[in-house]
């Protein structure tokens, strides 16, 4: 079995023990995204879930704890867990979610406005931080979604007001309009191709 089987079959039998121990959970990020687009690779799993909840999953193995994330293991699997005690992370699963059919099986995953959210929301700190790969990833992530979905953004600034500075919006509405300009390049050059 190659690396990749081995960690399905560890994604397959972290959510067979998510619905047996009825634990609410919405799944985020790399993942969510792949139920989405294709080509996205992602070595771990990322899920919104309450402290509680995760208390009752004992077989999850954390490793290091922040005041919003919990960063653990299950069976080999690397999972980050996204605390709703995080007043964003708390509104994903109220407002941002569906269900998806991933590992012959319906799982809660955010919609393209949750993930969206969670990646403008990330962007910030990632860039405070100086993590470039990661900010390259979640910049890509963005501009993908708004590709092949093009969402409405207005509303997702509305709700991003409630948890960043004014700095930090200020910030991300110019990586947007990055975007939006590099697409419309994209979109140009793609017709200009084809004609």
């Amino acid at each position: 079995m190659t690396n990749a089987d081995t960690l399905l079959q560890s994604v397959e039998r972290l959510f067979a023990l998510l619905d047996e121990r009825q634990v609410k959970y919405v799944l985020v990020n790399g993942l969510a995204l792949l139920t989405y687009v294709e080509g996205r690779n992602t070595q771990d799993i990322d899920l919104i879930m309450a402290l509680p909840a995760l208390e009752r999953l004992p077989e999850i193995h954390i490793a290091d704890r922040e005041p919003n994330f919990e960063h653990g293991e299950f069976e080999g699997l690397q999972i980050d867990i996204l605390l709703t005690r995080n007043p964003l992370f708390a509104e994903i699963p109220r407002k941002y979610t569906t269900r998806q059919r991933f590992l012959e099986r319906e799982i809660p995953t955010t919609t393209i406005e949750g993930l969206l959210l969670l990646k403008l929301y990330a962007l910030p700190s990632l860039y405070r931080h100086g993590n470039f790969a990661k900010v390259g990833l979640y910049e890509n992530d963005i501009a993908t979604l708004m590709h092949y979905y093009q969402p409405a953004i207005a509303p997702l600034w509305e709700t991003l007001a409630q948890h960043l500075s004014e700095s930090d919006l200020a910030e991300l509405r110019e990586i947007v309009a990055e975007i939006e300009e590099r697409l419309r390049r994209f979109q140009k050059s793609t017709k200009e191709g084809i004609g």
